[in-house]
């Protein structure tokens, strides 16, 4: 039976702005308060979604969330109307209302952590909903998220669905930002790769002393147990705190894998050899044969790749085996990380092609190409059973672009978030998305009697 990996892109919320809201990553730090064009900006994602499939990667699309997120402002005391909870924060907690209005969950990377069913106990693909604990703009996502992930993963015979993990401290997880699987073939058992930041129990673990580590060892290993992975399909590794401090706030963001290729900044890690030599024997018990690419930091320094979001790229598996390295226009602009590609791509080795897109609304807001995807590695049975009005087609791509043009702004401030009709717009635009994707009510708006 054949088997795929499946790229599920987030698409662009309405609210699309730059709220400045992530601590810790330098991208959305540096851009708060600018003005944003949230139907750029949707458009750049659904560009990408169609270049991928028209290429013949299987690309699929995950719908954003509703936002303002009034009930949440609700639970923090703003009270009346719809449109008076929305003034009334607007004139006495602004940086709540930003939050609230925030779309950060187009990069669904960190929506949940996804095991395929080759690695599972009960031969099912499961799903966690990530709690994103670290930030309060992120931690009102999982609800929406749970009910969305289930909408497009309906089956019960081949899907199983976690609620999010305690949302504490201890147990924050951040989703498949910090998780990687290698395998030979997407249908067969893997390894699965748990990066970390920090352990919350166990005080002999580095720590970060700027930025805050957003995953925890604790969170990586609830993750495993509930998926059912068996000890010999897991790897856990600790992202190096120095690399956090300096605006790597995901592995994600130093690193990328896929199949049996790990392509990895020399300072991504803690522990590198070790780590290497743990991936490279489990993967060989399964028949694999595991390579890393490791990028020196004489090449390409950590706050070159902060910068270009270099590893935030996907790495993707042609037919013919070799492999497509997707980055961001960035990358071509600064010229270390260009000139390193190059050289990459002429070596002959496992990466044969680097293909660039315009992505600058998302990047200017912290996420990259890897953001924007959550990867699900489905068999051809499984793939069946996936809600097929989430599937990107040439038709879906026609239908999702006409309907971003008719609902979306073209410019975005912080003052406009204060307006009610902009939840009107975002309420009405979903109302529609719902039915273009065949999700059936998965918003709040839509489930109130």
């Amino acid at each position: 039976m054949k088997s795929y990996e499946v790229n599920f892109d987030g698409l662009v919320g309405p609210t699309h702005n730059y709220g400045g809201l992530s601590y810790g990553n330098v991208a959305s730090q540096s851009n708060s308060q600018q003005g944003s064009n949230p139907r750029e900006a949707a458009r750049q994602g659904l560009a990408k979604m169609k270049a991928l499939a028209d290429m013949g990667f299987k690309q699929g699309v995950l719908a954003p969330q509703e936002r303002p997120d009034v009930a949440a402002l609700r639970r923090l005391g703003f009270s009346g109307s719809d449109a008076e909870v929305i003034q009334r924060a607007a004139k006495e907690a602004m940086p709540l209302l930003v939050a609230s209005c925030s779309a950060s969950s187009m990069w669904v990377a960190n929506a949940a952590t996804v095991s395929p069913s080759a690695d599972t106990a009960d031969g099912r693909v499961h799903f966690t909903a990530a709690n994103l604990n670290c930030k309060y703009h992120r931690s009102i996502e999982h609800p929406t998220t749970s009910r969305v992930l289930a909408a497009m993963f309906n089956n019960e015979k081949h899907f199983a669905h976690h609620e999010a993990l305690p949302a504490v401290a201890q147990f924050g997880d951040e989703g498949a930002a910090n998780h990687t699987r290698f395998c030979r073939e997407y249908g067969e058992a893997g390894v699965e790769f748990f990066v970390y930041g920090r352990s919350a129990f166990d005080s002999r673990y580095p720590a970060p002393q700027k930025y805050p580590a957003r995953q925890t060892l604790e969170a990586s290993q609830a993750v495993a147990r509930l998926h059912g992975l068996s000890d010999d399909g897991v790897v856990y590794a600790q992202q190096n705190p120095a690399v956090i401090d300096q605006g790597v706030f995901h592995n994600d963001v130093i690193s990328v894998g896929n199949g049996e290729v790990l392509f990895y900044h020399e300072d991504a890690f803690l522990e590198t050899d070790a780590v290497l030599g743990q991936l490279q024997a489990k993967l060989a018990s399964k028949g694999g044969n595991f390579q890393a690419i490791r990028v020196p930091r004489a090449a390409v320094t950590v706050e070159d790749a902060v910068r270009s979001y270099l590893f935030n790229s996907q790495l993707l598996s042609r037919d013919d085996g070799s492999m497509l390295l997707v980055v961001p226009e960035e990358c071509r602009n600064n010229e270390r990380v260009w000139s390193y590609l190059s050289q990459l791509t002429a070596q002959g080795g496992a990466v044969k092609e680097v293909k660039v897109f315009d992505l600058k609304q998302s990047m200017q807001n912290g996420g990259g190409p890897a953001c924007l995807r959550l990867r699900v590695a489905l068999k051809e049975s499984e793939l069946a059973a996936v809600n097929p009005g989430v599937i990107m087609t040439a038709p879906l791509y026609d239908t999702l672009v006409q309907w971003v043009d008719k609902h979306y702004r073209d410019r975005l401030g912080e003052a406009d978030l204060a307006d009610p009709q902009l939840l009107l717009e975002c309420r009405t635009a979903l109302d529609e998305l719902t039915q273009i994707l065949k999700l059936g009510s998965v918003y709040p708006f839509q489930r109130q009697p």
